[in-house]
């Protein structure tokens, strides 16, 4: 069976002036290179190639859009807890693969607890919920527990990390 553990960037690596880039694109993915090379105080290239470095270290791992999930007519999210019948390699293997294939599956996060995953999915109503998870995962035989929390809201750390000299927090 394949690792599919991610190499971990070293921090030893990264300097101040890296985790300043970090934060700015992590309050601003769309940010310019020229800009960012102004507010880090670097010139345009060596700011580029800092970013490129970034990325290649893993230390960046990619830019994303956020997308109201309306737009997609979701209504409702929840957590739903599973704990599985077996702590194999195998199973767990095969419960992430599954969660793979699922639409409705925003993020899962394998945990330590009572619980083996927190699997955060968005549906379109209480219906939806209830089908998807009676058909993704009690029929699965790996899962031996499953139990559903709805969020009613959720809020992003957009200042997650290191915030750059200068820049308001709140």
């Amino acid at each position: 069976m394949p690792n599919n553990i991610r190499k971990h960037p070293d921090p030893t690596l990264v300097d101040r002036i890296d985790r300043d880039i970090l934060a700015y694109l992590q309050h601003d993915a769309r940010i310019s290179n020229k800009a960012l090379a102004a507010k880090v105080g670097l010139a345009p290239s060596s700011c580029l190639a800092r970013v490129r470095r970034l990325e290649a270290s893993g230390a960046l791992l990619g830019y994303h859009a956020e997308v109201d999930p309306r737009v997609y007519g979701v209504t409702l999210e929840a957590l739903i807890a599973i704990r599985l019948e077996k702590h194999a390699r195998a199973a767990i293997a095969s419960f992430e693969r599954h969660i793979g294939t699922l639409a409705e599956v925003r993020g899962a996060f394998h945990v330590a607890g009572n619980n083996d995953y927190l699997v955060h999915v968005a549906v379109r109503d209480a219906e939806h919920l209830r089908e998807f998870a009676l058909a993704a995962f009690a029929t699965r035989p790996e899962v031996a527990h499953m139990e559903t929390s709805l969020i009613f809201s959720h809020r992003r750390n957009p200042h997650f990390g290191t915030v750059p000299r200068g820049t308001a927090t709140g």
